[in-house]
């Protein structure tokens, strides 16, 4: 699936003739629900993944700061029949630039307990756990998907990803997520995690989505991957035996700037690497670039 752009101007009183940045906003994924131990251990929902967007906009060069911010991953538990935490939103803005924002993951779905919205949905848990609603508040193209239900024999939802549903009860699976060129090779982010089960494997969606408990092994749900807004792994059998869900995984801001432009002039530490003709400047926490 190839991604939407924008074209998006800033005001005047820049030096020098602007130029065009592309970017890429990953929010923070979702944790993973967890289950209940009843007879047969019983799944939560796997974590949505954080929403997904690039575009590119030209930005008037000398003094404009473009302040990045990344979401973080929600948190997973150890709680019997709770939900895991939504992600956090990741954005940029500048002046003269509205804030844009792509939102973090909904949370998984404890036992009986339908999956947030967000980014991406969460994942039902097992039994009656309905969907998250992904794409949650709607952009064009889709930020993401929604979850998967939950169902009767111990199974849950998967979590939604950038561009795959989460599996439904008996699957279960996370959501696949969405590739980007934009750092020069093909990396895919925004993966929903897997829900948890009994005696199932789920697996989480390519992207950073982690792999869904399998309570008769006593596995923990997998934590979503930082850097690529991976929902957690939905949990089960939380007892004296038991894993936990799985985290969400942290978000990335990624800015490409034509190399002949480049300032130099960064807060917040990103890594910065070449392609071509272009800077890639990969934010994994809250800063700026200075054109």
């Amino acid at each position: 699936m190839s991604f939407g752009y924008q074209i998006l101007g800033f005001g005047s009183g820049g030096v020098g003739p602007p130029y065009d940045i592309e970017y890429l906003l990953v929010a923070g994924g979702a944790g993973g629900g967890n289950g209940k131990s009843a007879g047969n251990s019983e799944g939560g929902g796997g974590g949505g993944a954080g929403g997904i967007y690039t575009a590119t906009y030209s930005l008037v060069p000398a003094g404009t700061a473009v302040t990045c911010t990344v979401g973080d991953g929600g948190a997973g538990n150890a709680t019997g029949s709770a939900s895991g935490a939504s992600g956090s939103d990741s954005s940029i803005a500048a002046t003269g630039f509205s804030t844009f924002t792509t939102t973090g993951g909904g949370y998984g779905g404890g036992f009986n307990t339908s999956g947030g919205s967000g980014g991406s949905g969460g994942g039902g848990g097992a039994y009656t756990g309905g969907a998250g609603s992904g794409n949650s508040p709607s952009l064009s193209p889709s930020q993401g998907n929604n979850g998967g239900t939950g169902g009767p024999n111990g199974q849950a939802g998967g979590g939604g990803g950038a561009d795959g549903s989460g599996g439904n009860t008996p699957s279960g699976s996370g959501g696949s997520g969405r590739a980007s060129t934009i750092t020069g090779g093909s990396v895919t982010y925004a993966g929903g995690g897997g829900g948890g089960s009994h005696n199932s494997s789920h697996g989480g969606g390519t992207g950073g989505g982690g792999a869904g408990a399998r309570g008769s092994a006593n596995v923990a749900g997998g934590n979503g991957t930082d850097a690529l807004g991976g929902g957690g792994g939905g949990g089960s059998t939380p007892d004296v035996n038991s894993s936990r869900s799985g985290n969400g995984g942290k978000g990335v801001v990624i800015l490409k700037v034509p190399t002949a432009n480049y300032s130099g002039t960064t807060t917040g530490s990103p890594s910065v690497s070449d392609s071509g003709d272009y800077k890639i400047l990969s934010f994994t926490g809250t800063g700026t670039y200075t054109a």
